[in-house]
């Protein structure tokens, strides 16, 4: 249990200075835009009740926007994400395939699962934020097309990351 507490706690961490000291400063023509902090969301155990869950969303996205300057951004678009999770995991997987005691990884729920999975929540978490931080519908395919390259890159980078460190 307090094993369990310090990995995630230091995923957090890890991520949030990954994305605030990194990946904030990529941007590809205005268009594509990684945020790699959504995977801690996605790697949460499946038994994380709901409230922790969405607690869990918006703290990450809190310390993403603090550290970003970007009031409440990251902060709704995660917690929009966390509360998607538990719809995206029964609507991907039968009720019997999922043992509630393994770990979400790609090793574990093995490829097609994971990608299908990550691909959901990134998406709902890229047109979420990006929608918010234009709140308007005028650039609507400029928005939907930034929101498609940057869920491509940051599922890229989240299937990396799987590879190379969470081989569990």
């Amino acid at each position: 249990m307090i094993s369990d507490l310090l990995k995630y706690t230091s995923m957090l961490v890890v991520l949030v200075l990954l994305q605030v000291l990194l990946l904030n400063n990529i941007q590809f023509s205005g268009y594509v835009n990684p945020y790699m902090y959504v995977l801690f969301i996605l790697l949460l155990p499946f038994e994380t009740p709901r409230y922790l869950l969405l607690l869990l969303g918006f703290l990450i996205g809190l310390l993403v926007d603090i550290f970003s300057n970007t009031p409440g951004m990251h902060a709704s678009a995660a917690t929009f994400m966390a509360f998607v999770r538990p719809y995206t995991i029964s609507l991907i997987s039968s009720r019997d395939s999922i043992e509630v005691s393994i770990p979400p990884r790609l090793k574990t729920m093995g490829f097609g699962w994971f990608l299908r999975y990550t691909i959901i929540l990134v998406l709902a978490h890229h047109l979420f934020l990006f929608f918010i931080e234009i709140f308007s519908m005028s650039g609507f395919l400029h928005t939907l097309t930034r929101s498609l390259l940057s869920t491509v890159f940051t599922v890229i980078l989240i299937v990396i990351s799987q590879f190379l460190i969470f081989k569990e």
